[in-house]
C-alpha cells in the first residue's frame, strides 16, 4: 500500500507500515504575527522521516508526500485543492496528456520549467524516475505486480518538452492518468544520476545495473535526515519551498524557493511543521495561541466555542476515503455464513449509519454505502451506492434470516434448517451453527470503543451476538491478514483498523487492491467473478458507466460491513489564513496557503 495507491489509515494519518516516530510532547514559542511564517500541526505520532519523492515501504508517512511534493513537483498533480479531486496543473511538470486514439500510448507535455539552479526541467528527467522505477520496482511502495511500470512496455523521449510512454493495452485514459502517471516525479537527472557522492554527472540509470547504483545511492542519502539541510542533492528542487531545516525530533522548516518558475508560487515565506507525541500536546499548543493550523478530536468539538473565542474557525476535513469491517469469508467456522449474501444483508441493515455519524462521531463523519467515497460528489458514484440498498431495520434484518432457516434460541440465531434451497441457511453452513461474529478491533480509542458498542446492541436486536475484542492497529493488522482456511491465523471472522480507520484512494478510486479476487489488500479474500470483471472494465473502459456499475454492484453484493466515514480532521485554523481547500486526498499543501487578512 503507498499513498499513490489506495492507502489504508490507521489514526488519523494516511498510511499503513508507517514507521512511528515519536516527535516532541509540544512546541515553544507563540504563532507568527509578521503573516511572512506560519505554523502548521503535524498529525500526533507521526513524524517526517523521509525526503526523496520515491516512498518506500518504511516510509510512506503522508507528512514525506506533502513535504516532497513541495520541493519535486509530480508530473502530474492531483488534488482536492479546488473542493474536488481533479489534475491542478499549476502544480504539475506537465501541460498536457493526449492519449492515443488506441488507448495504447499517451503522449506528454511539458511545461517551460527550469530547477533551481537554472537547468531545464526536460524529458530526460522523467525518464530518469522511469529507469530507476523499471529497475528497483520492488523496492518501490507504490509498486503492484500487473501495474505500473509492469504495464508501460516503452518510454520514448520526443524532444526535450516530449515523450511517450506506451501500455501493454489499452486503459481508462482517466484511470491511467489519476492512478498511474500521478505517481510520476521529474528527477533532476543531472544532479542526481550518480552512484557515489563523489562521482561526476553521468547516464548510470540507463542500465540495469547502473540504476540499481543510483537507487541505492540516493536511499542511502535519503536515511541520512540529519543531513538533509545542508546535503547538496536536495538542493536542486522543482518545487515552490525549499528545505531551510529538517529535524530527526520531526520538526521541518520550508522556505520560499525563490527560483520557482511554476505556476504555485509560495505566498508565505516560512513554513514550520510542528510534531506532536499526542493529540492533546497539539490542543495545548492550540489553546495556547503556538499553532496557526491544527486539528482536535471530534470529541472537542463541544469546545469549539473556545476556540473561535481565540480566533481560530473550526473546519472539518472530510477524505476521499471508504471505511468498513471486512469479513473472513475463508473463516473455518462462519466463513460458510458469510458467504450467503441474505446473511451479509441481515448484518448490513443491523448497522445504523446515520445514528452512529449522528452520535458517536458528533456529525463529523458521513454514511457510506459501497467502495465510492461519499462524502465528496463525484461521477463515480452509482444511484444504486447512494441510495443505500440496505437501510437500517433490525426487523428486515430478523425476517432475512427466519426466512432463511434461522431461529432465535436462548437470544441468538440458530440454523434450524440446513441445506441450499431458498429458504434455508445455505451451503457449507450446519445444523446448529449460532450467528456468533467477533471483532478484533483498534483499542485506545474511545469513539471506536463506543461505536463497537453501538454495533453490538443493534445486532443483538436482530438474534446475531457480537463480541468485541480489542488491540493495538498493528497488532489488528497482523493479526487479520488474507488467509486460507487450513492456516491457524485464520481465526479471524471481523477486523477493524480504527475509527480513522479509513481506505484512503487516489483521485480515480479504483477496486483492484481491495475487492478484486487475490487483490493485495483484499484481507478477507472476496472473490466474485462478476466483480472481477466489473473492476477490470473501470480501468480499461473509459465510460464512466463502468465504474459506476461497479459501484452499484459492490454495493449490492456486501464483500464487507460499510461503516461511516470519518473525516480526515478537525481542522482549528487561524482567522485570516485562507485561499485553499482542504485536499480530500489527505495531503497538505503549503503553496496554497496565504493570509487573506
Amino acid at each position: 500500500m503507498s499513498p499513490a495507491r489506495p492507502t489504508l489509515v490507521a489514526g488519523a494519518v494516511v498510511s499503513a507500515g508507517t514507521l512511528l516516530l515519536a516527535g516532541c510532547s509540544g512546541t515553544s514559542g507563540t504563532s507568527s504575527a509578521s503573516r511572512d511564517s506560519i505554523d502548521y500541526a503535524l498529525p500526533a505520532n507521526f513524524t517526517p522521516n523521509w525526503i526523496l519523492p520515491i516512498g518506500t515501504a518504511a516510509h510512506l508517512n503522508t507528512n514525506n508526500i506533502s513535504i516532497a511534493a513541495g520541493l519535486w513537483e509530480r508530473l502530474v498533480a492531483y488534488d482536492g485543492s479546488t473542493g474536488e479531486v481533479a489534475w491542478n496543473k499549476k502544480a504539475s511538470i506537465a501541460t498536457a496528456a493526449d492519449f492515443g486514439s488506441d488507448g495504447k500510448s499517451v503522449k506528454i507535455t511539458l511545461g517551460d520549467r527550469s530547477w533551481s539552479d537554472g537547468k531545464p526541467i526536460t524529458s530526460r528527467d522523467v525518464e530518469f524516475w522511469f529507469n530507476l522505477i523499471k529497475a528497483d520496482k520492488a523496492q518501490w511502495a507504490g509498486y503492484t505486480p500487473g501495474k505500473a511500470p509492469d504495464n508501460w512496455t516503452s518510454f520514448k523521449t520526443i524532444d526535450d518538452r516530449h515523450f511517450t510512454i506506451t501500455f501493454d493495452k489499452a486503459y481508462n485514459s482517466q484511470w491511467m492518468l489519476a492512478n498511474e502517471l500521478s505517481e510520476i516525479t521529474p528527477l533532476p537527472q543531472h544532479a542526481w544520476d550518480r552512484t557515489g557522492a563523489s562521482a561526476g554527472v553521468s547516464d548510470a540509470d540507463r542500465t540495469i545495473d547502473g540504476a540499481k547504483k543510483v537507487w541505492t545511492y540516493l536511499n542511502t542519502a535519503a536515511k541520512n535526515i540529519s543531513g538533509y539541510e545542508k546535503d547538496a542533492l536536495w538542493k536542486t528542487i522543482s518545487g515552490p519551498y525549499a528545505v531551510k531545516s529538517f529535524s530527526t525530533s520531526g520538526k521541518v522548516v520550508l522556505a520560499a524557493n525563490k527560483k520557482y518558475d511554476g505556476g504555485e508560487k509560495a505566498n508565505i515565506a516560512t513554513v514550520n511543521l510542528l510534531p506532536f507525541t499526542t493529540a492533546d500536546a497539539e490542543k495545548n499548543a492550540l489553546r495556547s495561541g503556538s499553532v496557526d493550523y491544527g486539528y482536535i478530536e471530534a470529541t472537542d468539538l463541544d469546545q469549539k466555542d473556545r476556540f473561535t473565542a481565540q480566533g481560530y474557525t473550526v473546519k472539518p476535513w472530510s477524505g476521499w476515503a471508504i471505511t468498513y469491517m471486512p469479513y473472513n469469508f475463508n473463516n473455518p467456522s462462519m466463513g460458510a455464513v458469510f458467504k450467503q449474501l441474505y446473511a451479509r444483508q441481515a448484518v448490513q441493515r443491523s448497522i445504523d449509519q446515520a445514528g452512529l455519524a449522528k452520535v458517536i462521531f458528533n456529525g463529523t463523519a458521513v454514511p457510506g454505502y459501497g467502495p465510492i467515497p461519499q462524502a465528496q460528489s463525484s461521477d463515480f458514484l452509482s444511484p444504486t451506492q447512494q441510495s443505500n440498498p440496505y437501510p437500517f431495520s433490525t426487523t428486515a434484518a430478523r425476517k432475512l434470516l427466519t426466512g432463511h432457516g434461522w431461529s432465535e434460541q436462548g437470544g441468538v440465531m440458530v440454523c434450524t434448517d440446513p441445506g441450499t434451497g431458498s429458504h434455508q441457511c445455505g451451503a457449507g453452513v450446519a445444523k446448529g451453527t449460532k450467528f456468533q461474529l467477533r471483532v478484533l478491533s483498534q483499542s485506545g480509542s474511545s469513539v471506536t470503543d463506543n461505536m463497537m458498542s453501538a454495533i453490538q446492541s443493534s445486532l443483538e436486536k436482530t438474534g446475531i451476538k457480537f463480541s468485541i475484542k480489542t488491540a493495538p492497529v498493528n497488532s489488528v493488522l497482523s493479526q487479520t491478514p488474507p488467509c486460507t482456511a487450513s492456516q491457524s491465523i485464520c481465526a479471524w471472522q471481523l477486523s477493524f483498523f480504527g475509527t480513522a480507520g479509513s481506505w484512503y484512494f487516489s483521485a480515480f478510486p479504483t477496486g483492484d487492491s481491495l475487492f478484486q479476487s487475490k487483490g493485495g489488500s483484499n484481507f478477507g479474500s472476496y472473490s466474485n467473478p462478476a466483480v472481477d470483471r466489473l473492476i477490470s472494465a473501470s480501468t480499461t473502459s473509459n465510460s464512466p458507466q463502468a465504474v459506476r456499475d461497479y459501484s452499484a454492484a459492490v454495493a449490492k453484493d456486501l464483500p464487507v460491513i460499510w461503516l461511516p466515514e470519518p473525516d480526515y480532521q478537525i481542522s482549528v485554523v487561524r482567522n485570516g489564513l485562507g485561499g485553499f481547500s482542504q485536499d480530500s486526498l489527505a495531503n497538505f499543501h503549503p503553496a496554497q496557503w496565504k493570509w487573506t487578512s
